[in-house]
């Protein structure tokens, strides 16, 4: 039983709700990292889930990792850790469905290398994101690559070196985030965006996720992926009903 991480399905729409709540600041440390992860494996195994909402609180996304476990570890404490903590906390580039960050408040440091996995980030306008580690004497563990891979490496070698925090205007800019709202429109604006995915080809998405996620070696990925999707029922559906009536007209089923 998770002690920090919930999962709230609602089955009428197909849309999970993935919540982190360790209040008051929703801190990261390896167990929370777990949980999500745990969560993000059992939803990704669940075919009636067709979209993911990733969200903290109204107050506070994630305000980062939780620097009183990390000051107690030794170097080989924190190496027997790494690849575990690693691992979960871009576990949301895993979740084959779409899948989108809602952040409120603050996404900072293990925060925001978690919300970096999902494909969109919703944030209130007033929110901060950065990765703070450097502060620390640290590095971010999971965020380098993928936001470098997101926002250029000029930029990223800026946040990470820094440490500093951006706030709405500059996140989007940078490209960091996808979409800013009012503060309170945050969750509701992230539940408009994972409905428009739940009537669509879910074997597609999952294989278009591995492509993206497959980086550099993407373009033979998505050799593989393309032709594994021929023969499921979604893309005879859809290739039929594409020749007669045009795009936008299937009724897939998720197979």
């Amino acid at each position: 039983m998770a002690e920090f991480v919930t999962v709230d399905r609602d089955m009428a729409e197909g849309i999970a709700v993935l919540r982190i709540a360790r209040p008051p600041m929703n801190l990261i440390d390896l167990q929370v990292a777990l949980e999500v992860a745990a969560a993000a494996e059992a939803i990704a195994a669940d075919a009636s889930v067709r979209a993911v909402l990733v969200y903290g609180d109204e107050r506070v996304f994630s305000a980062g990792d939780d620097m009183a476990e990390l000051a107690r570890l030794t170097g080989e404490q924190a190496a027997a850790m790494a690849k575990d903590l690693q691992s979960a906390l871009g576990c949301l580039a895993r979740i084959p469905q779409p899948t989108v960050a809602a952040i409120s408040g603050y996404a900072l440091g293990a925060g925001l290398e978690l919300a970096l996995g999902a494909d969109r980030r919703i944030i209130g306008d007033n929110v901060k994101l950065g990765l703070p580690q450097i502060k620390a004497g640290l590095i971010p563990l999971s965020g380098i690559r993928r936001l470098s891979l997101l926002i250029g490496p000029s930029h990223a070698k800026d946040l990470v070196y820094s440490g500093r925090f951006v706030d709405a205007d500059e996140a989007a800019a940078l490209g960091l985030v996808d979409e800013v709202v009012a503060p309170d429109d945050v969750f509701d604006s992230a539940l408009r965006w994972a409905r428009r995915y739940t009537d669509g080809p879910a074997r597609a998405f999952a294989a278009a996720k591995r492509v993206f996620e497959a980086g550099t070696h993407g373009h033979d990925r998505a050799r593989t992926e393309w032709s594994e999707l021929f023969g499921t029922e979604d893309q005879q559906v859809g290739t039929r009903s594409y020749l007669a009536d045009g795009p936008g007209t299937a009724r897939f089923t998720g197979r």
